[in-house]
């Protein structure tokens, strides 16, 4: 699922949620709850055969994983602006079998700074995890935009406001910096393509990137 950061000013909404595991459930115009968030980011069972359902993460060997669990654990302590185009490719094609939660939180215009309206939904995250059900697995903080403005600017906007989002988390949570992995995506993985203005466009992914428990 992910989290939508609003590059406009918008109207006070009521925080709207999708959560998407797999094929994945909808859950819109609802205030999403700490539990909800925990629900959507707890590691799922790996796939044995064709049949278990959709929610079920899928296999992968031992010498994939160490390999996920090597580069993500290099991921670490890393600087947003500092990861190359390559490093943010594999960590979103790492997130695309992982736990994943879409929340609206809106931002100021043209800033970083969270809106006003959009603490609520930023606590119940905090919430959700700290919560220790999830204690010892690694987040990915995406950031997106819509596809109005340039290149440049976006890419600049969604890292700071992924970078936003980690600093809230560690000094009103007390989250771990190094388990919070930021990347900034910009404009280029819009969720809805065919409309780039869409609001919807606007989020940051929060993934649940811990490969150990993931596979159990």
């Amino acid at each position: 699922m992910t989290v939508f950061f609003g590059r406009f000013a918008m109207r006070a909404t009521t925080v709207a949620a999708v959560l998407a595991l797999g094929a994945g459930a909808a859950l819109a115009g609802e205030a999403v709850s700490a539990d909800q968030i925990l629900n959507a980011l707890k590691p799922k069972p790996a796939t044995r055969g064709l049949s278990v359902g959709p929610q079920a993460a899928p296999q992968i060997d031992a010498t994939a994983q160490a390999k996920q669990s090597t580069f993500i654990d290099s991921m670490r302590n890393r600087k947003t602006r500092s990861l190359s185009l390559g490093e943010r490719e594999q960590l979103a094609e790492i997130a695309a079998t992982k736990p994943k939660i879409d929340l609206e939180i809106q931002f100021d215009y043209n800033s970083a700074a969270i809106s006003k309206t959009s603490i609520q939904a930023v606590q119940e995250l905090g919430k959700a995890l700290s919560d220790p059900n999830l204690k010892g697995s690694t987040f990915m903080v995406a950031g997106h935009t819509d596809g109005i403005g340039s290149d440049g600017f976006n890419q600049d906007l969604s890292e700071r406001r992924a970078d936003t989002l980690k600093r809230y988390l560690v000094e009103k949570f007390g989250l771990a910096g190094q388990d919070l992995v930021t990347v900034g995506y910009g404009k280029t993985k819009l969720k809805d393509a065919a409309n780039p203005a869409d609001p919807v466009n606007r989020r940051v992914q929060v993934v649940n990137m811990d490969t150990k428990t993931a596979a159990k």
